[in-house]
């Protein structure tokens, strides 16, 4: 690709950057895209993994054909095969009807497996079968069913790592990684980071009629020499966070609000950040804490905090009370992206926004499987009369998950 169509694909995805790795990765996935290679994309989270299957499914000869994006992650270990795979009536309790899975409904088109290495054993060798012979059967049946699939799949884990340690197939992992793109962490890209931060502030301060925010060289070598641990997705909620709460600071003359290393760095986060998870091919320790483990780790307990803030606000009786911040009349804007400085403008939106390219898909896929949920659940907590953990077991997911849905769902009046 010259550096035209490479840019004209960056506009067309809303992808900021000229780092070389960046580029690299783009051009591999036009150059796999007419093939029908199965394709692992790898980088830590927040990096922008999501559009490289979109790019590679709309050069695609499948590109006319549905496009799904499946957090595998997201989905209870319990109901991952139906998702997958689809089920039967009667097949399980709940099952009132014969359902799709996603391989039948993307047949003919691409399946982007997000979060792969989050992939249940069992449904792992599934999905080879599925890589290998286009076959799979539906929970509840024995009627072997073929599709035409195309799947990609990313993850930000280190997959060899958890095959040494028995939580990943090697044989599915050999099968997924026909073709590698490495996705460039945000610290590795220096370079684009205060453009990724010129693209942030005019964005916000435009759809809140803010003043912009404008950085002195101290702080601008601040944000660049920060590590981003949560890469590109950090750095927006940053950028976010000081233009809403320094944009009052706007100068007469330039209609922009002027921020130093010293008032920058009281946004930045504080924590110790050695202690998050880095990418490396150099072996460790079997005493040491896998970069898997430790991100993991780290996830689990911000994830817990959050939930424990939402618990205790709520038996508190607090609400949270909308906060109306003092609007500044926007000044008048050049025809061109400020922002970016020389170069063709970059249409405006979210980095690494997932989304249904053929938007024929509702949000919620089948809410039948909801339903079915949601009445398990309350089935569970009946027949053990509100004993949760019983519950919980019953209907194999975490207490955790139960309460999330016990609050949501009002399933305990």
């Amino acid at each position: 690709m010259d550096s035209q169509e490479l840019q004209r694909l960056k506009n067309k995805y809303d992808i900021i950057g000229n780092d070389a790795a960046l580029n690299r990765a783009l051009e591999t996935a036009i150059a796999v895209a007419p093939t029908d290679l199965t394709v692992l994309i790898t980088g830590e989270s927040g990096v922008g993994k999501e559009n490289i299957p979109k790019i590679i499914h709309q050069n695609s000869r499948r590109k006319n054909n549905k496009y799904f994006a499946v957090n595998c992650g997201a989905i209870p270990e319990g109901t991952i095969d139906s998702e997958l795979f689809g089920h039967e009536k009667g097949s399980f309790t709940g099952a009132i009807e014969t359902r799709k899975g996603y391989f039948e409904e993307a047949n003919g088109g691409t399946l982007f497996l997000d979060e792969i290495g989050e992939l249940p054993m069992a449904s792992q060798a599934k999905l080879l079968r599925v890589l290998q012979s286009g076959e799979f059967i539906k929970v509840g049946s024995s009627k072997v069913e073929k599709t035409d699939v195309r799947v990609i799949a990313a993850t930000n884990i280190n997959l060899l790592h958890q095959v040494s340690k028995g939580k990943f197939r090697e044989d599915l992992y050999y099968r997924l990684n026909a073709i590698n793109i490495q996705m460039p962490a945000l610290r590795d890209r220096k370079e684009d980071i205060y453009l990724f931060f010129r693209k942030f502030t005019s964005d916000f301060s435009e759809k809140y009629g803010m003043g912009k925010v404008t950085l002195t060289n101290d702080a601008i070598d601040l944000l660049i020499n920060y590590r981003w641990p949560g890469n590109i997705r950090q750095l927006k909620n940053v950028v976010e966070t000081v233009t809403a709460l320094e944009s009052e600071n706007v100068t007469p003359t330039s209609g922009r609000c002027i921020v130093d290393a010293a008032t920058l760095s009281k946004y930045m986060p504080k924590e110790d950040y050695n202690l998050l998870p880095v990418t490396s091919s150099g072996s460790r320790s079997e005493s040491s804490m896998s970069d898997s483990d430790r991100q993991m780790f780290i996830k689990a307990i911000l994830d817990l905090k959050q939930e424990v803030d939402h618990l205790k606000a709520r038996l508190d009786g607090i609400q949270s009370s909308a906060h109306t911040i003092q609007a500044i009349k926007p000044v008048a804007e050049p025809e061109e992206a400020e922002w970016q400085g020389q170069g063709v403008p970059v249409t405006s939106g979210d980095i690494g926004k997932v989304v249904d390219i053929n938007a024929e898909e509702p949000e919620e896929q089948d809410l039948s499987l909801k339903n079915t949920k949601i009445e398990n659940i309350r089935k569970a907590l009946e027949k053990h009369h509100g004993n949760r953990k019983l519950a919980a077991k019953e209907v194999d997911i975490s207490e955790r998950t139960l309460y999330r849905w016990i609050e949501k769902y009002h399933l305990d009046q």
